[in-house]
């Protein structure tokens, strides 16, 4: 008999045909649910990893492939550097590379781009980045790419700019651009040989050359497209680089030296040798794709989790439609019992047909995944609100591996969401099956196993991240649901037994009231049937609780971000010379700037900073340097946003303030020695003394902040890159902006934005950031609701039998709906407290242990009462709607037909 299971399934396969042919609607709902689950989790897949695979793509195009790069900050490193590591034997090829990132534009009135710039060496290039080397246009002459005044642009800038449009400016700008480059780039006096001619050739010979500005500083500079390049990913110009350090002001500086090294050469002893600068560092090809990993990865990690909510949320409803399909079919599971099928061959029924709506929907949700991923990378370029792949236009990136895993995802979850219901199937006595006899239930079920799993999610809500990410944390609030759902029997249990205390005497006439016989009879009956009432809450339980940990999650964000806004944000106007850190470096103001917008008529007080970039650590992002007045007294706090009081000034070192992402990642805590990797006076390190931290939601790895006057005084750069303006009273906006812009050479040198309209657009950031789990979020309560109606409806058109004979006993079809609503409206008010409260606690774990192990910011615990208590009301009711629908068609049979079968 123990063999008789696995050799029998030809001939048990027609009852598994005959029960989905007989209840589809049951089997579809729990194959929705799993194929939702995998579709939303394989889409969000493929998306990241198709932009991942694009952005590194672009990387390595944009790097080449060396063996070894020696990089430096922002502002490079001296390139005598570049001769001594030239000349060493272990070095096969070395090619010098100016890096930057500035704004660019097409036409004076066009609106600014960003783009990235490298400055090469096209003799040298071309052994480690074939990519970079210049394409010259038909009819440019072979040497182009030696002109100062020219630069090559691959198709992502050609799209971009719009680079076409330009060629209506042909010959006549020829002149203009004559008279601007020996000004605006003088010649060294090798390049004076060679290059007056090749200017001469490509000027002469094109019959419509196309012209770009690009910004050094304060300037806008003319250079012409000679042609293009083969580098794909985003937008990218290339540029001689000696015209580089002269256009960004870099004359004996680089950004980095690629290095092609002799076949069998040792790179740490190479490294060795060069006694490398403080400030230089040698990197490992695979440094610059590890960092673009590290860019976006807690997104990424913390959005595929989120999805695979569904599959889990879908784990739960395929338990609760299995767990009463097994309850329905106790008889003809007993009497297959009786004719020989073991017990285990009981099991591996329910788990095969279990297995089958997990292949079913697995291959359903990875079709349909596949599509809405290719949507979505046509519609959003691969960006899901995150904005770390911006300018990336990736083609899908299928592996049949991962494909595969989301595959065995859909199986596995509808496995575990049908094992405890196959164990049920399992345990039953077919004898006493048969016979309609068994334990009614009554005693009050065990509430140990859900109060373990709560404990064990409470311990692992403790744990630290691993490998930097939250995954003890994931694992904490699956545990906390898990023992969440365990708890809805107790949860029934005793609410039925507090209602039931006031429920002895009849009312008058016989309604459904206080006292009813129709109220003790519902409540009889749930107290009875808990564990029916676990398998119909299960999916409610799991999809309330997510609901609400995201609601609570999403409104403390946005209302710390708002608060935050409020402290950062104290002037009326503000401006800027570059969206981020890296454009500052090369984009910047005139130095009188300050005195004259503070001359302005209606300013009445004025706040320059200026920001830069630090690489502190190769592998991960650059660390943002602001240099602000920090203090609006010699003794008052610092105007930042600040975790904890600040610690006293060190009187030795300069005094710094870092953000939350610094002290996570650098372990920069208030009391301890940072040093900046930026050079000055005293040295190409600096050692500072951290004073204190501060939230600083704009800035995901971090910001270092230090009093400007400081910074000047250590650095000697006085540039400025943003301005805060306070106006008087009255004062227009508009007019003392237009004041500011007639200031400046050019107007498009600067960006404004009042506070109210930098608050709008950095919450609707916010939001779109957020607009994924907003839609998670609405799956997952989609699901639980279809849960509620695929249990309680099958629950309902099992009970025909007994509804019949309470017809026979006198009970009217309005008293029949009277106490299946009731029984209801006690299962659903139970699962609708369990999963208000387990979303509250779930809600704790995202807010203070996943977003500070992810992104590294802390924020306040926000609990939005009128959306809590909606969201509640709308399950409540929303389910006991369902099963007085769900009650209204089954007690609609006639009491002869629906006790026939007991004749």
């Amino acid at each position: 008999m123990k063999r008789l299971w696995p050799t029998r399934w030809p001939t048990l396969s027609p009852l598994l045909w005959r029960e989905w042919h007989h209840h589809p609607w049951r089997h579809a709902v729990a194959l929705l649910a799993v194929s939702l689950g995998v579709a939303l989790a394989w889409s969000v897949h493929l998306i990241n990893r198709s932009a991942l695979g694009e952005f590194a793509a672009a990387v390595r195009s944009a790097n080449g492939e060396p063996d070894l790069s020696l990089r430096g900050q922002r502002d490079g490193f001296d390139d005598v550097l570049f001769e001594r590591v030239a000349d060493d034997e272990a070095v096969a090829h070395a090619s010098p590379v100016i890096e930057v990132e500035t704004h660019v534009r097409a036409d004076p009135a066009a609106t600014r781009q960003a783009m990235r710039v490298l400055g090469i060496d096209a003799l040298r290039v071309a052994p480690l980045a074939a990519s970079l080397m210049p394409l010259p246009a038909r009819g440019e002459a072979a040497q182009v790419f030696l002109d100062p005044g020219v630069v090559f642009v691959n198709r992502a800038a050609r799209e971009r700019l719009g680079a076409a449009s330009g060629a209506a400016r042909a010959l006549a700008r020829s002149q203009t651009l004559t008279q601007t480059l020996p000004q605006t780039m003088p010649q060294t006096q090798t390049q004076t040989q060679t290059r007056p001619q090749a200017q001469t050739q490509t000027l002469a010979q094109p019959a419509q050359p196309v012209f770009i500005e690009v910004q050094a500083g304060s300037r806008w500079i003319l250079l012409r497209v000679a042609g293009d390049l083969a580098a794909g990913g985003g937008p990218l110009m290339v540029m001689d680089i000696a015209a580089a350090q002269q256009l960004f002001g870099l004359q004996g500086r680089l950004s980095r030296i690629d290095l092609r090294l002799v076949p069998g050469s040792d790179a740490a002893a190479l490294v060795a040798r060069l006694a490398l600068p403080p400030t230089v560092r040698a990197v490992a090809p695979e440094a610059a794709e590890q960092r673009v990993s590290n860019l976006s990865r807690a997104y990424r990690v913390n959005l595929t989790v989120l999805a695979l909510v569904a599959l889990f949320v879908g784990v739960f409803l395929v338990y609760s439609v299995v767990s009463l399909s097994v309850a329905q079919r106790t008889p003809a599971l007993a009497l297959l019992g009786v004719l020989g099928l073991t017990a285990g061959g009981r099991r591996w029924l329910v788990l095969g047909e279990c297995a089958l709506v997990g292949a079913l929907g697995g291959a359903a949700g990875v079709a349909l995944g596949t599509a809405m991923a290719a949507l979505a990378l046509r519609l959003l370029a691969g960006d899901l609100g995150g904005g770390y792949f911006p300018g990336v236009q990736p083609a899908l990136h299928w592996s049949t591996p991962a494909a595969a895993l989301f595959l065995g995802l859909g199986v596995a979850s509808a496995l575990v969401g049908g094992y405890l219901p196959a164990r049920a199937a399992e345990r039953l006595r077919p004898a006493v099956a048969l016979k309609g006899l068994g334990d009614p239930g009554g005693h009050a079920p065990a509430s140990w196993p859900g109060l373990v799993l709560l404990a064990l999610g409470v311990a692992l809500a403790f744990a630290p991240p691993v490998a930097g990410l939250p995954l003890a944390a994931y694992a904490a609030v699956a545990a906390l649901l898990s023992g969440g759902v365990g708890l809805v029997p107790p949860m029934v249990h005793g609410l039925v037994r507090v209602l039931g205390t006031g429920l002895r005497t009849p009312a008058a006439g016989g309604a459904a009231g206080a006292g009813s016989p129709l109220s003790l009879l519902a409540l009889r009956r749930a107290s009875f049937h808990r564990g029916t009432a676990t398998a119909a809450m299960a999916g409610v339980v799991a999809s309330l609780a997510l609901a609400v940990a995201l609601t609570v999650m999403v409104a403390s964000f946005r209302t710390s971000v708002s608060d935050w806004l409020e402290q950062v944000l104290p002037a009326d106007l503000y401006a800027r010379s570059a969206a981020t850190a890296t454009m500052a470096e090369t984009a910047w103001l005139p130095a009188d700037i300050e005195a004259r917008v503070l001359a302005l008529p209606g300013v009445v007080r004025l706040s320059a900073s200026r920001v830069r970039s630090l690489q502190f650590e190769p592998g991960r992002p650059a660390v943002t340097l602001m240099a602000l007045p920090l203090f609006a007294a010699d003794s008052g706090p610092p105007l930042l946003a600040l975790v904890a009081p600040a610690m006293p000034p060190h009187g030795r070192l300069p005094d710094v303030f870092v953000s939350e992402a610094v002290e996570a990642l650098y372990g920069a805590r208030p009391g301890t020695t940072l040093v900046l990797p930026m050079a000055t006076t005293a040295g190409a390190a600096t050692p500072t003394f951290v004073r204190g931290v501060y939230r600083d939601f704009a800035r995901q790895f971090g910001s270092v902040a230090m009093d400007r006057a400081l910074y000047q005084r250590l650095s000697g750069d006085t540039r400025v890159s943003d301005l805060a303006l306070w106006l008087l009273p009255g004062t227009s906006p508009g007019t003392v902006m237009a004041a500011v812009r007639a200031l400046l050479p050019d107007p498009a040198l600067l960006d404004f934005a009042t506070t109210g309209e930098l608050r709008e657009v950095s919450l609707r950031i916010f939001d779109r950031s957020f607009a994924v789990t907003y839609y998670l979020q609405a799956v997952a309560i989609a699901i639980g609701l279809v849960g509620i109606a695929a249990s309680l409806s099958a629950q309902v058109l099992a009970r025909r039998k007994e509804f019949g004979l309470l017809t026979h006993l006198g009970l009217t079809r309005r008293q029949l709906l009277l106490v299946v609503t009731s029984e209801a409206a006690a299962w659903v008010a139970a699962g609708t407290a369990v999963g208000c409260a387990l979303g509250i606690a779930v809600s704790a774990v995202l807010v203070h242990v996943v977003n500070p192990q992810s992104f590294y910011w802390t924020m306040d615990m926000v609990l939005p009462a009128g959306r809590l208590g909606l969201l509640c009301a709308a399950v409540f009711i929303a389910g006991t709607l369902t099963s007085a629908w769900a009650a209204r068609g089954a007690t609609a049979k006639s009491a002869v037909l629906s006790v026939k079968d007991d004749w």
